[in-house]
């Protein structure tokens, strides 16, 4: 078995049989123990894989060898003699060995993409065979113990692996294995390894559909019979003696989510919908995408109501004229609505294709009073959003920071009270930060941050180091200084505002993935943000405590973030973007507060759409639980393209519980 794998991830007996005949020619019993000490070597340096590179101990043991070989020269009376080989044949062999790291280096990130994989970021192959044997349903010990689970049943001796695999994928066993044998001690390794005859075991969550059990055909028979088709045969064939043995990849149908929870999918407008002049950009354009949206059964779509468009010019003068003309052409097609109040501006960050700044006013405040933003320790100011240590401060023309916030969401309450009443609106998010999250802006990308950096306090504004006093002279320690550790106060505040304006709907708060350096006992990124959340204690549970205290909905984002952790280029960053999703969700629903999500990067493959599917519906919850709503970000012309849109089609049918039919995937 360990020699088929090594097959699989790029290396094998015969390649290095090969390369060690290249290296030197042995004659002896001395060179046999010495080559022995070779092939030794030749091992260790496959144990170190890491990414398909060899550690850089076995890179000195192989650099110490080989040049010892070069000056060894054999005696009349001695043992072996040794050659150096040409220097053609040195290169072409470092080419051959660099090729086959590069091949190791793929499959390794294939399976972790592509299989979800657990494999540690140094994985070798004792990793690689350990979790192929327990996907086909082995049982691996720490110590190395493989045997099989307790469902496959114990195995009758004097049968062989290749008759117990092919009855398990017919109840018949065909004549033609009759004496044929695959070499493996059990069919759980034949599946593990994707060799000949493979088969799927029944307690798999992926089984095979019924019709494809149930079909007969030759995978292994006579030398010269046809191969019937077969659903899951690649169509390559090879010969164990006289027999021809059917090369199968492993392919899975995916989760069935037929009869499953309906969650309602929102599709995110794009940002510059609505332009500085709160005036609708392209109706027509967007009528016609609104449309196609409608056909497909979205539930309805979110957008954002800027601060910057409608209070832009002066205090307490609001313009609601284009999300007026907007919010009549989405119900008029019967698709419902989700409203961001968003009191930050946009523009600077990843993603954002437009530029919406702080309304005009504040900006001539912050010019004369710049404290009244974030301020990093450089005395670098954030006028992406106001500073929380102004929401009890008149500094802006006598009113506070969440005086303003309420009165813009009290107007925007009057404006559109019959959508209210409708229940065409059927939930408001509050900005409460920097992108409309919950958090610090500590990771400015104008100010150079660049991902997967820790980020930076933004707690040195005159209003926060004075909060800051006050808090540590209130301990008795008024020499303290320490940076944000929590997000909640800010939140608490507005919330408990949003709930007076908007009593009677559902209102939401945001919550960003901060799931980088999450392996590491600090959180250090998580702490610049604002969320004190060590590896001893869980920062996010006084959090959702204040939002079960408004009854308000947690969104969160990063469903889908597994794949840049995965990614070759951060998997140093020890993020961890699905333990912190589900560290978040459980301190959630453990308060039975809803939490909906959307999705953090450009999604528009099978691959993510899968995955998102598995975090809002998962499969192993013990009481049903699943995501309140999901929001798709965002409406563009890529969605639309017609392969695009008809992966996002199947998508919706999924979270909608309909049946869609299967597709078989290449694990």
């Amino acid at each position: 078995m360990a020699t088929d794998i090594q097959k699989l991830i790029g290396t094998s007996e015969e390649d290095e049989d090969e390369e060690m005949e290249m290296d030197v020619k042995e004659e002896g019993d001395d060179d046999d123990e010495e080559d022995g000490e070779k092939h030794g070597d030749a091992t260790s340096m496959i144990a170190g894989v890491d990414g398909g590179m060899p550690t850089r101990s076995s890179n000195n043991n192989r650099f110490q060898q080989h040049h010892q070989i070069q000056e060894q020269v054999g005696t009349p009376g001695g043992g072996g003699v040794r050659r150096c080989r040409p220097i053609e044949e040195k290169e072409r062999t470092k080419l051959r060995e660099r090729q086959r790291r590069a091949i190791t280096a793929r499959i390794l990130a294939g399976l972790r993409r592509h299989g979800n994989y657990n494999l540690r970021v140094r994985a070798d192959i004792n990793d690689v065979i350990a979790a192929l044997a327990r996907e086909a349903g082995w049982v691996v010990l720490p110590d190395g113990t493989t045997f099989p689970a307790k469902s496959q049943g114990p195995r009758p001796a004097g049968v062989n692996s290749a008759a117990v695999s092919s009855q398990m994928v017919s109840p018949q066993t065909p004549a033609s294995l009759k004496g044929v044998t695959s070499g493996y001690r059990s069919s759980g390794e034949l599946n593990a390894c994707n060799m000949k005859g493979v088969f799927i075991p029944s307690s798999s969550p992926y089984d095979l559909p019924s019709s494809a059990r149930s079909q007969n055909s030759s995978i292994v028979g006579d030398g010269g019979g046809q191969t019937d088709s077969h659903p899951l045969i690649g169509g390559s064939m090879d010969n164990v003696g006289d027999k021809q043995i059917v090369d199968i990849p492993l392919k899975l149908p995916e989760r069935d989510y037929s009869n499953t929870s309906c969650i309602p999918v929102y599709v995110m407008l794009p940002l510059g919908v609505i332009n500085m002049k709160c005036e609708m950009v392209d109706p027509d354009g967007l009528l016609k995408q609104l449309r196609i949206l409608k056909s497909v059964n979205v539930d309805g779509v979110m957008v954002d109501c800027w601060w910057g468009i409608v209070e832009g010019h002066a205090p307490g003068e609001y313009n609601w004229n284009g999300y007026k003309r907007l919010f009549q052409m989405v119900c008029e097609l019967k698709l419902k609505l989700q409203v961001v109040m968003s009191f930050h501006e946009c523009g600077g960050n990843v993603g954002d294709d437009v530029c919406i700044p702080l309304p005009h006013w504040v900006a001539e405040i912050g010019r004369s009073n710049p404290d009244i933003f974030f301020t990093d320790r450089e005395g670098r100011r954030n006028p992406e959003c106001l500073s929380w240590g102004i929401d009890k401060e008149r500094v802006l023309r006598g009113r506070t920071a969440v005086e303003v916030y309420f009165d813009c969401m009290r107007s925007f309450r009057v404006e559109f009270d019959e959508y209210f009443k409708n229940g065409n609106i059927s939930m408001i998010q509050v900005g409460l930060g920097p992108c409309g999250e919950l958090r610090y802006p500590s990771c400015p990308v104008k100010h150079g941050w660049r991902y997967p950096g820790i980020g930076e306090f933004q707690c040195y504004d005159l209003y926060l180091l004075k909060s800051l006093r006050k808090a540590a002279e209130a301990r008795g320690h008024s020499f303290w200084g320490r940076g944000p550790d929590n997000a909640v106060d800010h939140g608490d505040r507005v919330l408990s505002l949003a709930k007076l304006a908007f009593d009677g709907t559902c209102i939401a708060a945001k919550l960003s993935g901060l799931h980088w350096w999450y392996k590491t006992a600090s959180h250090a990124a998580e702490l610049a943000a604002g969320f004190y959340n060590p590896c001893n204690r869980d920062g996010y549970a006084a959090i959702v405590t204040m939002l079960k205290k408004h009854e308000a909905t947690l969104n969160l984002a990063c469903t889908e973030l597994h794949m840049l952790d995965q990614h070759e280029d951060f998997q140093e960053a020890l993020g961890d973007s699905e333990g912190l999703f589900w560290q978040v969700l459980n301190a959630a629903w453990d308060v039975c507060v809803p939490v909906s999500s959307e999705n953090a990067l450009p999604c528009h493959d099978h691959v993510s759409y899968k995955k998102i599917l598995d975090s809002a519906k998962p499969l192993t919850d013990p009481d049903g639980r699943h995501l309140s709503s999901f929001t798709y970000l965002r409406l563009s012309p890529l969605l639309m393209e017609r392969h695009n849109f008809m992966e996002f089609e199947r998508f919706i049918k999924r979270m909608h519980g309909e049946a869609v039919g299967l597709q078989v995937y290449s694990n």
